[in-house]
C-alpha cells in the first residue's frame, strides 16, 4: 500500500496544517497520525478494527498518543478522512462524536430526498472528492516529471559514450535515446517512443533533452540504424556540441 494521505478537509480542518505545494505529495505530510496510519496499513495482511459506529461505509480506526483517526481504505490508498483530539478527562469519544455528526447528516440527507437512507448514518462526505482525485493526480503527473528529468540525461550521457541506443521501460512506453556525436560533424540526437502517450508528455521529453532548441525537433520515419515499427515514434534534433560536452564531463567526472 502507499503511505496514507489525509483528504484536503481532514488536512487543513482537523490537523489544522496548512496545504504544501505539489512538491511535497500529501503521502509525505509529518504528522504522527500520519505516520502511525501509514505503518498501519503497510502490510495487507495486518488486522483493522473498524469505526463500527458508522455503518453506512468502512473506516478503521487509527490511534496514537492523544490523536483518533478514522481511514478509509481505498485500493493501494489508505486515506485519512477524520482525526481529532482525545481530550484529557473529558467523557467525550471521537468516534461517537464522529458518529453523532453522521446521523445528523443523516437526517439532513433524508430531508433533502426522496428516498430515504437505510443506514444509520451518512458519512460519505469524509471520502476524498474531486478536489483530493485532482490533488492525487497532479502529484503523480509531477513525480513523472521529476523522474524524467533524472533519467533522460542519463540516457544522452551514456549514448554519447558508445553511439548506441539506450532505453528505460517506464511501464506505460519504452523511451529510447540515440546520439551520435561524430568528430567534426553535428551531434545528432533521435528519442523513439514505443507506445501510446499522451501528446503533452511527448513534447515534455523533447524538452528535457539537453543541449537542444525546443523548437528543433522533427519527426522522423526511421532511427540510425533500423526503421520505425507500427507502434513507434521518433524526433530528432541537433545537439549543441558544448554541452554534450559538458555532460561527458560530468560522466567522467
Amino acid at each position: 500500500m502507499e503511505g496514507a494521505r489525509p483528504t484536503l478537509r481532514c488536512l487543513q480542518d482537523d490537523l489544522q496544517l496548512p496545504l504544501p505545494s505539489l512538491d511535497e505529495p500529501l503521502d509525505r505530510v509529518q504528522h504522527p497520525l500520519l505516520g502511525k496510519a501509514s505503518a498501519q496499513f503497510a502490510a495487507p495482511d495486518t488486522p483493522h478494527e473498524r469505526v463500527r459506529t458508522l455503518d453506512d461505509q468502512v473506516f478503521f480506526k487509527v490511534k496514537i498518543q492523544r490523536w483518533r483517526g478514522a481511514v478509509w481504505a481505498e485500493h493501494v490508498t489508505p486515506w485519512l478522512v477524520a482525526a481529532g483530539r482525545r481530550e484529557s478527562g473529558s467523557p467525550d469519544d471521537f468516534y461517537a462524536a464522529l458518529a453523532a455528526t453522521a446521523r445528523t447528516a443523516r437526517a439532513r440527507y433524508n430531508a433533502g430526498h426522496q428516498a430515504a437512507l437505510p443506514t444509520d448514518t451518512y458519512s460519505a462526505y469524509l471520502l476524498p472528492n474531486q478536489d483530493d482525485r485532482l490533488r492525487y493526480r497532479l502529484e503523480a503527473g509531477l513525480r513523472f516529471i521529476r523522474t524524467l528529468e533524472a533519467l533522460i540525461p542519463d540516457l544522452v550521457r551514456a549514448s554519447l559514450h558508445d553511439g548506441h541506443e539506450h532505453t528505460a521501460d517506464l511501464e506505460t512506453f519504452v523511451l529510447g535515446v540515440q546520439v551520435r556525436a561524430d568528430a567534426g560533424h553535428e551531434t545528432y540526437v533521435a528519442i523513439r517512443i514505443t507506445g501510446s502517450v499522451p501528446e503533452n508528455i511527448t513534447q515534455i521529453i523533447l524538452d528535457i533533452v539537453p543541449g537542444c532548441e525546443h523548437g528543433g525537433w522533427f519527426p522522423e520515419t526511421a532511427l540510425p540504424d533500423r526503421g520505425l515499427q507500427p507502434n513507434e515514434q521518433a524526433w530528432s534534433n541537433i545537439m549543441d556540441t558544448a554541452a554534450a560536452a559538458k555532460l561527458l564531463d560530468l560522466a567522467d567526472g
